[in-house]
């Protein structure tokens, strides 16, 4: 398992993310993404974004008042 801070980035995270799920991860191995979620539609944005990659959303859930980390699992 592998936790990545992706807050930094704001609302443009998602290269980041892509790059760190194809290549951060190994197969089968679990990965934790915390990153500010800044517009609301970031979050079902993030969810999307993940599925049509074709990884597994393990959980989706708000880490405090301004973050939030998604889990995600590499099949």
């Amino acid at each position: 398992m592998k936790r990545y801070d992706l807050r930094h980035l704001k609302s443009d995270f998602y290269g980041k993310l892509e790059e760190l799920m194809e290549s951060g991860l190994e197969r089968e191995e679990v990965g934790i993404f915390l990153f500010e979620r800044g517009a609301y539609e970031n979050i079902q944005k993030s969810a999307d974004f993940v599925k049509e990659r074709g990884y597994i959303l393990m959980n989706s859930l708000q880490f405090n008042h301004v973050d939030w980390t998604i889990v995600v699992k590499k099949p």
